[in-house]
């Protein structure tokens, strides 16, 4: 069978590939039905389901803090324990013996302070202005 006679009207009876009944020329596709949606409704059927949204809640965040601090923790004490080779350090004077893992991670928490202490006073500084500003927008005016 030709791809011309394909589209005659005599294969349109018998089914082509997947068991899809082939179409002639005149006959016109199928009406594909239309999905319901927002603005989009189609007579004779429901409105688009409400599914339930579930809210994030303050407990389950507090599990996956707790569940990566954990993993944290692991992956440090991995570090550590492969970094046990001794290593002198010396700080304003003050000396010590450490291992080298030690002392990296005390390093590290050295320089996170450095810019956690200027950054909670900016915080600190850009809440107070703000409930300046609050506090002046609810005063009524003299």
């Amino acid at each position: 069978m030709s791809i011309q006679d394909a589209g005659s009207s005599a294969g349109a009876d018998q089914p082509g590939p997947g068991g899809v009944p082939r179409l002639g020329p005149d006959v016109p596709p199928p009406a594909v039905p239309q999905q319901a949606g927002p603005g989009n409704t189609v007579p004779g059927q429901a409105g688009p389901e409400r599914h339930h949204v579930l809210r994030r809640t303050r407990v389950g965040g507090l599990w996956v803090t707790i569940a990566v601090a954990a993993v944290v923790l692991i992956l440090l004490l991995i570090f550590i324990l492969e970094n046990l080779k001794s290593a002198d350090v010396s700080i304003f004077g003050a000396h010590a013996h450490l291992p080298l893992g030690v002392a990296l991670l005390l390093s590290a928490a050295a320089g996170a302070l450095i810019v956690i202490i200027p950054g909670t006073g900016r915080i600190v500084q850009l809440r107070r202005t703000a409930r300046r500003h609050r506090q002046q927008e609810t005063q009524p005016p003299r």
